[in-house]
C-alpha cells in the first residue's frame, strides 16, 4: 500500500473531500444560475413595462426591447433549468422511483441521471456548433452579435450537467417526497 494513503487517510477520505468539493462548487454555481435568471425575469419585466409605455402612452415604440426580452428569457431558462436539475423538479420517471426499491431503486437513478447528461450533452454539443455559425451575425435592431443569445444553449447544458452530477451524488427531490 502507498504510504501517503494511510496518513491522508485513505482513497475512501479523498473520496469524500473530492465530493465536498464538487458539492460546494455545485452549490456555488447553482446559487448564481438561481440569481441571475431571477435578475433576468426582473429585467424583462422592466424592459416589457417600458415597451408598452413607449409604445402606448409615449406613442414611439422602442425598437430593441422585445429583441432584448425574446434573448434575454433564453438565458433566464437555461439558468434556471440548472437549479432545476439540481433540485431534482425536472420531468423523470418519478413513479418507477417512487415505486423502486433496493438495487432497482439505485439502477434507475443512474439512467435518470445517464439519460440527462446525455441529453445536455447533445444540447451542449450543437449549442458550441450553432454559437460558432452564428457568431458573425448580429441582431436586427442591435449590433450585438447573435453568439451571445445563443451561447446560453452551450453554457446551460455544461452548468445543467455539473447540476444533474451533484443532484446524483446527494440527491435533493422535495417533489417527490411531497407527491400525491
Amino acid at each position: 500500500p502507498d504510504p501517503r494513503h494511510r496518513w491522508l487517510g485513505g482513497p475512501a477520505l479523498e473520496g469524500a473531500l473530492m465530493k465536498s468539493l464538487f458539492l460546494r462548487l455545485d452549490r456555488a454555481l447553482t446559487g448564481l444560475c438561481l440569481t441571475l435568471a431571477c435578475v433576468l425575469l426582473a429585467l424583462i419585466s422592466c424592459l416589457g413595462l417600458w415597451q408598452v409605455t413607449s409604445r402606448f402612452v409615449l406613442s414611439q415604440p422602442s425598437t430593441w426591447t422585445e429583441e432584448a426580452m425574446r434573448r434575454l428569457l433564453i438565458w433566464m431558462v437555461m439558468l434556471g433549468v440548472v437549479a432545476a436539475l439540481r433540485q431534482g423538479a425536472l420531468v423523470s420517471v418519478d413513479l418507477m422511483l417512487r415505486l423502486s426499491r433496493g438495487a432497482w431503486h439505485h439502477t434507475v437513478r443512474w439512467v435518470i441521471t445517464l439519460v440527462n447528461l446525455g441529453f445536455l450533452g447533445v444540447i451542449l454539443w450543437f449549442g458550441i456548433d450553432l454559437v460558432t455559425r452564428v457568431r458573425f451575425q448580429t441582431f436586427a435592431s442591435m449590433e450585438l452579435s447573435m453568439a451571445w443569445a445563443y451561447a446560453a444553449l452551450p453554457v446551460g447544458a455544461a452548468l445543467g450537467m455539473v447540476a444533474v452530477i451533484a443532484h446524483h451524488l446527494d440527491p435533493k427531490n422535495e417533489e417527490l417526497a411531497t407527491a400525491q
